[in-house]
């Protein structure tokens, strides 16, 4: 069987990078590469998503539409690291673990949207609780995540590593107009009604995330409790790449347990009054190049762990 083409458009970005590492010792594939000077050349670029089997957008919102609106070849798969594709229908969205409908939409769609840093881990917690219907989706909530400063991009990196800063040494909540781009995206894959009030924070260590959202047992339906919960959480998620385990570094919960790794933990913690859902990740991982290169596994019939760090 002939090699599959892959076209990494923004090779150069952070997750971009992460993705081209992940690729070079794959096999069956045969990545096109772009000379510097021609990376962002409009003719030169249409004329590698057409030719590409697969091609991850690894750009700004508006650049990752201008190369979907370049591709006219109908057997090109499309996998976008962007938020520009996120909440629209006709695109899959790459969370595999959430259902076997999700994952049977990336398995069989040429447009895969693969989900953002914060958003995997807020729909990771949020998602089975909706669907066991023990929140019934009109509930009020809020998230806290924090996250290593590479999911900021190659400026932020810089900014951390090279430029001494005080300010920097502490952590930095920011999202503070509460319209972080990745809201729409937790509203509408999780099912609910409300946005949750988000307090993203961004602090002095490279990658992972740890994203919490505290729920009230007076906001659980169907007789459901802490218990249950992790017992839906156990059930649901049990594979390499998600998986459920409520052990914690001697009553520390550390945002870097998974950095560099392609996984996640779920966790449930807290009493039977004030239960936390804690998922932790990392941020470029399964927050990012990791989850693309798991859509691409699904796509080719590749066990989903293939090329991947868990």
């Amino acid at each position: 069987m002939a090699n599959k083409k892959v076209f990494i458009d923004g090779k150069a970005g952070t997750t971009g990078l992460r993705i081209y590492e992940r690729l070079e010792s794959f096999q069956g594939i045969e990545l096109i590469s772009l000379s510097e000077e021609k990376r962002k050349d409009p003719q030169a670029r249409k004329e590698a998503l057409n030719e590409a089997d697969i091609a991850f957008l690894c750009l700004p919102d508006d650049a990752a539409r201008e190369s979907v609106s370049l591709i006219e070849n109908d057997s090109t798969v499309v996998i976008d690291t962007s938020t520009a594709h996120r909440t629209l229908d006709d695109w899959a969205y790459g969370f595999a673990e959430l259902s076997s409908a999700h994952r049977e939409k990336i398995k069989n769609s040429k447009r895969i949207a693969v989900p953002g840093c914060h958003a995997s881990g807020f729909i990771a917690l949020v998602y089975p609780l909706i669907e066991a219907g023990a929140l019934d989706g009109s509930e009020n909530l809020s998230c806290f995540s924090l996250t290593g400063y590479s999911g900021g991009g190659k400026k932020m990196i810089a900014e951390y590593e090279e430029v001494p800063d005080e300010l920097l040494c502490a952590p930095r909540q920011y999202g503070l107009t509460q319209n972080h781009k990745h809201l729409k995206e937790m509203v509408k894959i999780s099912g609910l009604k409300n946005a949750p009030a988000f307090c993203p924070v961004v602090s002095n260590f490279y990658s992972g995330m740890e994203v919490t959202v505290p729920v009230f047992k007076s906001d659980l339906k169907n007789g459901f409790d802490i218990e249950k919960i992790k017992e839906l959480y156990k059930d649901k998620y049990n594979s390499p790449l998600v998986s459920y385990c409520d052990d914690s570094e001697e009553g520390f919960l550390s945002a870097g347990i998974l950095s560099r790794k392609d996984s996640m933990i779920v966790s449930v913690f807290g009493n039977e009054d004030r239960i936390l859902l804690v998922a932790r990740y990392d941020n470029l991982g399964k927050g990012a190049s990791g989850a693309a290169v798991e859509c691409l596994n699904i796509v080719l019939g590749n066990e989903d762990t293939y090329g991947l760090d868990i």
